[in-house]
């Protein structure tokens, strides 16, 4: 009599699946990070994962359909780390200055994130329209919960009324983004490091200053 297949003989197919699409989403992550969407190989991708340009093809349609998923993961991974800073749980001002230091942390550590963000915009987001409403679903819980701290401030007197949670999310993210993204040419300009140890220090520092400063009340 055929013995019936156990649970862990009938997931293996999904998880054997689930295991090629991340080792082809990472490869290609590296892939696109360096080289940009233009440069990119499949052949490239297929080797680093370990895997073949049918089985891409077969789960991404084309090197577009596959950018835009690894864009997708990208914002995915960085909305996931923010949400295990339960942010929502400290003060409001411990929670803003936690909110810019780990979003500093999370670009230096993973530099990618910003070279794809750049290759996205040189495309005009072309990629990320076809996942608009995935999109704005990601990031909705996290303007929600900036809102919320924000209103938590202002009743505890320690932030002004009328703040933007929007364009405070803008802020914070363009206040990191620019240093790490411009280093090399800043280099030239002011005439240090800018990724030196004390550097980066110093930068955080700022940025946390001037964020809370912003929030200050008058």
């Amino acid at each position: 009599m055929p013995t019936k297949p156990t649970d862990d003989t009938s997931t293996r197919p999904t998880r054997d699946s689930d295991a090629t699409r991340l080792r082809i989403l990472n490869a290609a992550k590296i892939e696109f990070a360096k080289l940009g969407l233009g440069g990119a190989r499949i052949d490239s991708i297929a080797l680093r994962a370990k895997s073949n340009k049918r089985m891409i093809y077969e789960y991404y349609g084309n090197k577009e359909g596959l950018f835009e998923a690894v864009l997708e993961l990208a914002y995915q991974d960085i909305r996931q780390a923010e949400r295990k800073l339960k942010l929502e749980e400290l003060e409001p001002v411990e929670a803003i200055s936690k909110l810019v230091s780990f979003t500093w942390k999370y670009y230096l550590k993973n530099p990618h994130f910003l070279t794809l963000v750049n290759s996205e915009n040189l495309h005009k987001a072309a990629h990320l329209k076809r996942s608009r409403e995935k999109m704005h679903d990601m990031h909705a819980p996290m303007v929600s919960m900036v809102a919320e701290i924000l209103t938590r401030g202002v009743a505890q007197g320690v932030f002004r009324e009328g703040i933007d949670p929007i364009q405070l999310n803008i802020t914070i993210a363009a206040i990191n983004y620019y240093y790490l993204n411009n280093r090399f040419t800043g280099e030239i300009i002011y005439g240090f490091d800018l990724m030196s140890p004390q550097a980066l220090q110093a930068r955080i520092d700022f940025n946390i200053q001037t964020i809370l400063g912003m929030l200050r009340p008058d």
